[in-house]
């Protein structure tokens, strides 16, 4: 039974292994395994693609917002320029700007400019002061009222297109509105979300606009706080950008074929679009495509960027494990069949055949894997130096160039049509050749060079450091180091740009030299050649040179040049620069940077053109030195042997050169003005005829650091309550200098300063002491200016009144170490105040107050009771009845004696809140306050009866029988009126006197209602 089941089972074999079986298996079998192969190397060939697509997307994103943020960078140059000075006009504004070159440096930024803050009701006078500035047209638009406005009165370039927004108020649309609000509030840039720019000329392709600003605040005002934020907020520098513009150019070659569409805000919305690269791409579900946001100036945009449609291109490698799979498979197939069919011949083939076939399986296996693993750390090695910051080149030892990247090619301006790849000596020396030694070694081709030490015996190549100089100003920093490549050795060659860090080291450098000079007093012009060596000492090729402007600001004067010749100099020196005196005059002319590429065809060197070239100079570049102020205090130059152009490394150097140059000029300037100040201020101090005192408060201020610290929140109200701990602090304050005004007001010997005599109380003595509390109190707040007037002991014991004044100052609020005291003895003049008061409120005969006293304290009354409706008060006038019979009879001496007995017997009846007056002549009057009207009557009916009941004795002692009638009016309620209740007491006055006199008569207010006309009361 065994064997019938072998034989079956071999003659299945034998027919699967027949010539027309065996090949048809082979070749399925085979291209099964092609295609297997086939679709992993398709697979990888589409990751590639997928890797080169995230790359692109991935450079776009970053070019995008690096570029934004040289634009915000430009905003905060522009906020700086408002922040060092009290007021930027529109020539600095326009200086500052053209200075920055904004088409040639930043492109797709429309202008810059600058919005003021305008209150609702200042647009008139701000429309005036801009029309007188020279803009006769302008107006604020649109119209309309809002609370407040922010027109925009500059704009760089001020070309026609900007013109059109000259004057528009941004704060007339919520969207830029709330970009204004959210920068005033946050302190920080803000983007405004999609709008039309009022720059958009009608006929034009209309793109989608947007605004950056950034708030200017009234510098020195605190702004840590929101409200502080809102209170010193002056206006806004702001750029207008059109999306089209800024997206032209960004991402070079590799971007264009993207298609890339910006959203405002986090949602994919048609109205949301502001800009689409190919809206007429035809773009499929098959093409790659992903979605970006990004934030700028706290404003978020959402990018989706697609792959735009392009030929399809097979992988070169799939192609090729296809077509050898192929053929493979139909030649094993064939191979197959010819073994099939000479098996039936011969065995031992047959066998044969099977082993070979065997061996090229595993073969084919093992070229798959090998292939594959090639493949993918290809594409892994390519992405690795595509994504370093470094630049990176790999030679064989021998010559030729087996690998670089992206960012070598960039740093070294490789251009496309180069054969490096082929010929590694022209790579090398398109690289010296940009050099400013190109004899510093850079081969591939000489031995000599080439190869380190210890490679010829085997041994690992040394690393190498270098720093190289371009001629373009950049610094490079190579490094180089062994790399195995399988059996052969390489070399990795590795180089960065470390210009901006270099730069960064040079200027410190030299500001902390110049510190250092200026510190130890050097003469400005060491302090200038310093400057001037440090430029040429890194940049060997250039010739520096300082200039500066005479007093009259007429003539340059050579400040440092100490690399150029000697009679150059002399001939340049106290030259008018009227003409222009080459690049030099025409930049303090100008006030801006003047680069002469060739002195020989530069129109400004006409006049000294013969001197630069006997002197060797071919090129000169100048940029003013500028102070902080805005003056110009002479310019800095850079010369070169041959004609050429200044790199961008060269004008940061420049800038770098007049920035540290502007910086010494003016600190040597400051120094001397210091000490002849500080000679001036010593010889005011001490023949001031103002007390003056030199205190140190700053134990004072750690004592009041204690009490914050035990959370006492009112420090004056502790203090007054606290009489000890205010006779502590007031023993803290020690005093430094005093002069001779401050001896004299102490009544200190003549010719003698003992500072240890002199207290506080000499400036606060213990009735002045609550002063003190609110001048601690005050300086405690930050406030370095306090005033109040008070009281002090001199030396001698004798207390007086002074006007005191303390003044924190400047840079010592926090530590209260250095205040100065100013104190002025009053005593006499409130003396002599008290006294003018006296005479001018007082009736020199009654002693009572007079006519005008007693009016303003019927008009306090009067504004007491329209505070207070329920409230209320009587006038009373009263009149010595035939009182010229007296002074007919008894002579005008015996009538002022009744005047004054009458004033006394008033004074005995009187409160403290009521107010007697004499009005004039005979006439007195009294106001009454909080007295209704019939108490007022009870009151004048008890003045009547003590006057006709005492007599008045005269100046020979004879008496005298008096009486007097009295009118009595209210105030309060409706009538609050003084003037109207005192016509009203008058009127009453005249009633009584028409009765018959000695008598007291009331007058309502509805006596006074028009058209009954009551004739004045008379004597």
């Amino acid at each position: 039974m065994p064997s019938d089941i072998q034989l079956r089972l071999r003659r299945l074999l034998q027919d699967l292994l027949s010539p027309g079986v065996l090949p048809a298996l082979v070749l399925s079998g085979c291209l099964g395994v092609t295609a297997v192969l086939w679709h992993s190397a398709d697979d990888d060939a589409e990751q590639d693609a997928q890797a080169d697509f995230d790359g692109r997307v991935r450079e776009l994103v970053n070019n995008l917002d690096q570029r934004m943020q040289t634009y915000v960078q430009v905003l905060y140059g522009v906020q700086g320029l408002f922040a060092s000075s009290q007021w930027v006009d529109r020539d600095e504004f326009q200086t500052y700007l053209a200075g920055q070159d904004l088409n040639r440096h930043f492109p797709g930024v429309h202008g810059v400019g600058y919005m003021q803050l305008v209150g609702a009701h200042q647009v008139e006078a701000h429309q005036a002061i801009v029309r007188r500035g020279g803009h006769p047209d302008y107006r604020v638009f649109p119209p309309g009222q809002r609370d407040w406005y922010s027109p925009i009165i500059y704009l760089e370039p001020f070309n026609d297109n900007n013109r059109l927004a000259f004057g528009f108020d941004p704060a007339s649309e919520g969207r830029r509105r709330a970009a204004l609000e959210q920068a005033r509030d946050s302190g920080l840039p803000a983007m405004s979300a999609s709008i039309k720019l009022v720059q958009e000329i009608a006929g034009t392709p209309e793109q989608a606009g947007f605004l950056i600003v950034l708030p200017v605040y009234n510098h020195p005002q605190p702004i840590a706080m929101l409200a502080q934020r809102r209170a010193a907020i002056n206006g806004w520098v702001y750029a207008p950008f059109r999306v089209g513009d800024l997206m032209a150019g960004l991402g070079g070659p590799r971007a264009a074929a993207l298609d890339v569409e910006i959203y405002d805000g986090d949602a994919v919305a048609p109205e949301a679009l502001m800009y689409d690269s190919a809206p007429q791409a035809n773009l499929g579900d098959g093409l790659r495509s992903t979605r970006q946001q990004i934030s700028i100036a706290s404003h978020r945009w959402t990018l989706r960027i697609s792959m735009l449609p392009a030929p399809s291109v097979r992988s070169d490698k799939a192609q090729q494990i296809a077509g050898f799979g192929a053929a493979l498979s139909v030649l094993l197939a064939g191979l197959t069949w010819l073994l099939a069919r000479g098996r039936r011949q011969a065995r031992q083939g047959q066998q044969r055949s099977h082993v070979l076939a065997e061996e090229l399986k595993e073969g084919q296996h093992a070229l798959m894997v090998l292939a594959d693993s090639a493949q993918r750390s290809q594409a892994m090695l390519r992405s690795i130096l595509d994504s370093t910051v470094d630049g990176v080149l790999v030679d064989d030892l021998k010559g030729a160039v087996l690998n670089s990247n992206r960012r070598f090619r960039e740093l070294w301006n490789v251009p496309e049509q180069l054969d490096w790849q082929g010929d590694g000596a022209v790579l090398m020396r398109h690289m010296c050749a940009q050099l400013r030694h190109p004899e510093c070694g850079l081969r591939l081709d000489a031995p000599a060079q080439l190869v380190l030490p210890g490679v010829q015996r085997g041994a690992a190549l040394e690393e190498e450091h270098e720093v190289l100089q371009l001629k373009d100003g950049r610094v490079i920093e190579k490094h180089t180091r062994a790399l195995q490549m399988g059996s052969a050795p390489a070399r990795l060659w590795s180089f960065r740009d470390i210009t901006e860090r270099t730069s960064i080291e040079q200027r410190e450098q030299a500001r902390r030299h110049v510190l250092e000079l200026l510190a130890t007093g050097a003469p400005l012009q060491t302090i200038l050649e310093s400057v001037v060596l440090s430029v040429e000492a890194a940049n060997e090729d250039m010739l520096c040179s300082i200039l500066l402007l005479d007093d009259s600001g007429e003539h340059l004067l050579v400040g440092a040049a100490p690399s150029l010749p000697v009679f150059f100099n002399a001939a340049l020196h106290g030259k008018p620069i009227r003409s222009g005196l080459g690049a030099c005059g025409q930049a303090i002319l100008t006030r801006s940077r003047v680069i002469v590429e060739d002195i020989r065809s530069a129109p400004s060197w006409a006049e000294y053109r013969d001197l630069a070239l006997q002197a060797g100079l071919r090129s000169c570049w100048s940029d003013p030195i500028i102070s902080t102020n805005g003056a110009v205090l002479g310019t800095f130059a850079i010369y070169h042997r041959d004609a050429r152009l200044p790199s961008m490394a060269n004008i940061a150097l420049i800038e770098q050169g007049a920035r540290v140059a502007g910086i010494a000029i003016e600190q040597a300037q400051a120094a001397v003005a210091l000490r002849a100040g500080e000679a001036r201020f010593r010889s005011l101090y001490d023949h001031a005829p103002v007390a003056l005192w030199e205190q140190d408060w700053s134990a004072v201020r750690n004592a009041l650091a204690e009490f914050e610290s035990s959370g006492i929140d009112d420090l004056e109200a502790y203090l007054q309550a606290n009489p000890s701990q205010l006779r502590r602090l007031a023993s803290l304050v020690r005093i430094l200098d005093v002069n001779a005004a401050a001896l004299e007001q102490v009544a200190a010997p003549p010719g003698r300063k003992d500072l240890t005599e002199l207290t506080l109380a000499q400036n606060f003595d213990a009735a002045a002491m609550p002063n003190f509390a609110q001048a601690v109190t005050a300086l405690a707040q930050g406030r370095h200016f306090f005033a109040c007037e008070g009281s002090f002991e001199r030396l001698d014991g004798v207390a007086r009144l002074n006007e005191l004044t303390l003044l924190v100052m400047p840079g010592h609020t926090h530590s209260l170490d250095f205040v100065i005291v100013s104190t002025l003895d009053i005593t006499e003049r409130r003396r002599m105040d008290d006294e003018l008061r006296v005479l001018a409120t007082t009736d020199f005969l009654t002693g009572l107050p007079n006519r005008r006293e007693f009016m303003r304290r019927l008009y306090e009354e009067q504004g007491r009771l329209q505070r207070d409706i329920g409230a209320g008060a009587a006038v009373l006038l009263l009149d010595i009845d035939h009182f010229k019979r007296i002074n007919d009879e008894h002579g005008h001496a015996a009538g002022d004696a009744v005047l004054r007995q009458l004033a006394e017997l008033m004074r005995e009846g009187q409160r403290k809140i009521d107010m007697l007056g004499r009005i004039g002549g005979e006439e007195f009057a009294v106001l009454l306050p909080g007295t209704e009207l019939d108490a007022a009557a009870v009151f004048a009916e008890r003045l009547r009866l003590k006057v006709e009941q005492t007599p008045m004795l005269l100046d020979d002692g004879r008496p005298l029988a008096i009486t007097v009638s009295i009118g009595i009016a209210a105030m309060g309620g409706k009538t609050p009126a003084g003037d109207p209740a005192l016509i009203r007491a008058d009127q009453a006055l005249y009633c009584a006197k028409r009765g018959g006199r000695n008598r007291v008569e009331l007058m309502d207010v509805e006596a006074d209602r028009p058209g009954l006309q009551v004739p004045a009361a008379s004597g």
